[in-house]
Order: structure tokens, then sequence, then C-alpha cells
């Protein structure tokens, strides 16, 4: 015997190799799935609060700032369901209080003077 492993042995190695792969994925898959389930659980649960404690124009608003700053949008929104999960938040907030708290949340956009000479 010259020490490398036959046909018989590669092919037994071979499937055992498969085998571990195929359960590696399967595992991970369920992983995605938890994972992916928490995320619609927490979504599901943000928009439930934001109904809750905005009116709709105060809604439509935080949308379409979504919509044209997505990122600015999603902070806006972890920071209303915080204020509202922690009880700060009295009553609906319509959409003047909307546009007060934006410009609380939002950093200040820079301003330019042109002068003429």
């Amino acid at each position: 015997m010259s020490g490398e492993p036959n046909e018989e042995e590669l092919d037994e190695l071979r499937q055992k190799k498969m085998e571990q792969l195929r359960e590696q994925q399967e595992g991970g898959g369920q992983d995605a799935e938890a994972q992916q389930a928490a995320q619609d659980r927490a979504e599901a649960q943000k928009k439930a609060v934001l109904r809750q404690h905005l009116t709709d124009d105060a809604r439509q608003r935080l949308n379409t700032l979504k919509m044209s700053k997505p990122q600015v949008g999603e902070q806006v929104e972890q920071q209303m369901v915080a204020l509202a999960q922690s009880g700060r938040v009295q009553g609906k907030i319509d959409d003047e209080k909307m546009k007060q708290l934006l410009e609380e949340m939002t950093p200040d956009s820079k301003s330019f003077d042109i002068r003429r000479r």
C-alpha cells in the first residue's frame, strides 16, 4: 500500500464532504429565515407605532422624506418610534408638529450668501 487513498475511499470522502456542505446550507437557511422573520416583525411593529401616533398628513410627509432621502427618513422613523415608546408623544403628531420635529432632527442645511460686486 502506497499511502494514497483508492477510488472508493475518495468517493466516500467526497460524499461526506457533500453532506456536510448540504447541512451547512440548510442550517444557514434556517438562520436567514429566522432573521428575516424578525426583521419583518420589527418593521410591522414600527409601522403600527407610526400609524398610531401620526396623522395621515404627517405620515405622508414622512413617506415623502423617505423617498427623497431614504437614510434620513429611516433615522427620523427610528427616532419617532423611540419617542413614542418612551411615552414622550402625547396624542397624535400632525403635519405642523412633524415639520417642527423634522427641523429639529435634521441637521441645518448650509446656506450661501451670494453678493454681487
